[in-house]
């Protein structure tokens, strides 16, 4: 009998810069095909080709280019990292809050859905929530907060496949484009000094342990929320 040799797949939303591309390293890197998807053609292109991977752009909070984009996913995935989203300002209060939850909710949900077809037996999904979560922030935290409610019903609704969900929650990450200008050195100060190991966080913290809950070896770990934080909030 010839062993299945087919290599796991990965796909890696909002892959082009900051935790995304850092996942999508860590992947590659376990010897996993990744492809990284995101709405900025040119930055996917240009991550993909420095770290071997295959980039395939679209809007993830658009249900129709979600649809569109099936045809150059892969067909059968066994690693899902809903990475896509940030924060924004709206015109107005109602804009913010809707605007928000598009792009952190509604991106990883429609991603999600159009790709359970597609799902290994025993396959991976980790999304990237937020310690804002369980600190506050208006409607960047009331949205990281609904992942993690969705993560749970996730892990219950594909756990007889073998399929686990869970939720990574960075605290305060350098090296990102998260803050864009926005971040001062006072800023900065206070937010490494509310850390229990008196730094900031990096891209690759909170990739290893995403590398990990999506490995086989945590195949008991779902429905979780893992913080990765340095202290800045503890997990209890």
């Amino acid at each position: 009998m010839v062993a299945n040799t087919r290599l796991r797949t990965a796909i890696v939303t909002g892959g082009g810069t900051g935790i995304g591309r850092a996942v999508a390293e860590a992947l590659i890197a376990d010897g996993l095909e990744v492809v990284i998807t995101g709405r900025r053609a040119d930055v996917l292109e240009r991550t993909a080709k420095e770290i071997g991977a295959r980039a395939v752009d679209f809007d993830a909070a658009d249900p129709e280019a979600v649809t569109r984009a099936l045809d150059r996913l892969p067909s059968e995935v066994d690693v899902l990292v809903n990475n896509a989203g940030g924060v924004v300002q709206g015109r107005d209060l109602k804009e913010t809050w809707l605007a928000n939850y598009e792009l952190n909710v509604v991106t990883a949900v429609l991603v999600t859905e159009a790709l359970k077809p597609r799902l290994a037996q025993h396959a991976r999904i980790a999304t990237i929530g937020s310690i804002a979560a369980r600190k506050g922030a208006g409607s960047y935290g009331a949205a990281k907060a609904a992942l993690e409610a969705w993560t749970a019903d996730l892990a219950f609704a594909l756990g007889s496949r073998g399929v686990t969900a869970n939720l990574v929650a960075p605290g305060y990450i350098d090296d990102t484009e998260f803050f864009g200008d926005t971040m001062t050195d006072e800023r900065r100060t206070w937010l490494v000094g509310s850390t229990a190991n008196g730094r900031a966080g990096t891209p690759a913290d909170v990739a290893s342990v995403v590398a990990f809950l999506t490995s086989p070896a945590a195949g008991h770990i779902t429905g979780q929320v893992v913080p990765v934080n340095g202290g800045a909030n503890l997990a209890r």
